[in-house]
């Protein structure tokens, strides 16, 4: 097989390997032992959004209104524009109904100015229990539905490659949460589904073509291979995920604050995926010996 790939992806794969296998474990003792900052949807308690209609009102007069209630954990944020703020708060106890009306009532007594309420939610520890484990769920079904495709679309080598692959862009992305303490809620799940769905896609396009070029140079070694398919396929790849990247970072800069961690964690997946696809789905059919004739045998039985 001639060589007219251009650039030399092999001898890149065991170092990208070892820095995935760092991140990996990083992030897996991340999450078992810092855990993650989840929101409302998983925790339970109240969200509101409020908007004071005054330049003279800072921050910490917000905290201060609120702080005499004992409404438990309390979390203040400036939020979108100016005079915008984002108030949540973890209830210790929930059988007591939180009164809206009567929190208005303090905090426009304590600041002295008009406040208007513009959002309130309040999620229950039941509600936010059930969310977080249809969540879970959520995941755990496109990962098998993945792994289904895949074994039947191509051999088992492929469908391992393809799988851990996802796994390795999932569990950095949520590494990454962890580290920075960013808040996990109900979009950060979708934006993993959608991650599981954008890496599968990128790594099929890849191993499609390795496939594809397996059957054309019988003879050749899958480093050869691998190398070409993947440099075939480059610039697909890259101009795929970099129109994805410019339409999620205008996400994050114009979306507002409700859009910024599902455009963050889109943005980190769609990186990550993209490199996975190349040096850790793509270095595993090395691992695991595929050649030309192993999969003529698959086929064949």
């Amino acid at each position: 097989m001639k060589k007219e790939y251009n650039y030399n992806f092999t001898k890149k794969f065991k170092l990208a390997n070892l820095i995935s296998i760092f991140f990996v474990l990083t992030s897996l003792i991340l999450i078992i032992f810092k855990g993650l900052n989840f929101g409302i949807d998983f925790k339970g308690g109240t969200l509101i959004e409020l908007r004071v209609e005054s330049n003279n009102i800072k921050i910490n007069d917000i905290r201060s209104a609120f702080s005499n209630m004992d409404l438990g954990d309390l979390n203040v944020k400036e939020f979108g524009k100016k005079g915008d703020y984002l108030i949540k708060f973890e209830k210790k106890e929930f059988n007591k109904v939180v009164n809206i009306k009567s929190i208005k009532e303090i905090v426009v007594n304590k600041l002295g100015v008009d406040v208007n309420f513009r959002r309130i939610e309040n999620v229950g520890p039941k509600v936010s229990a059930e969310l977080l484990n249809s969540g879970l769920i959520a995941i755990c079904l496109a990962l098998g539905a993945m792994l289904f495709y895949i074994w039947i679309r191509f051999e088992w080598q492929f469908s391992l490659g393809s799988i851990l692959a996802i796994f390795h862009d999932v569990l950095i992305t949520i590494g990454i949460f962890s580290i920075l303490s960013l808040e996990v809620n109900l979009s950060i799940v979708a934006a993993v589904l959608t991650i599981v769905g954008y890496s599968m896609n990128d790594t099929v396009v890849i191993y499609d073509r390795i496939r594809e070029n397996l059957s054309k140079y019988s003879s050749s070694t899958i480093d050869d291979v691998s190398n070409t398919s993947i440099n075939e396929t480059l610039s697909r790849t890259i101009i795929t995920s970099v129109t994805t990247l410019l339409a999620l970072g205008s996400i994050y800069v114009l979306g507002g604050q409700i859009l910024k961690g599902f455009s963050l964690a889109m943005i980190i997946g769609v990186i990550i995926g993209t490199y996975s696809s190349i040096f850790v789905a793509s270095p595993i059919l090395k691992y695991l010996r595929v050649s030309y004739k192993s999969i003529a045998k698959e086929e064949k039985n």
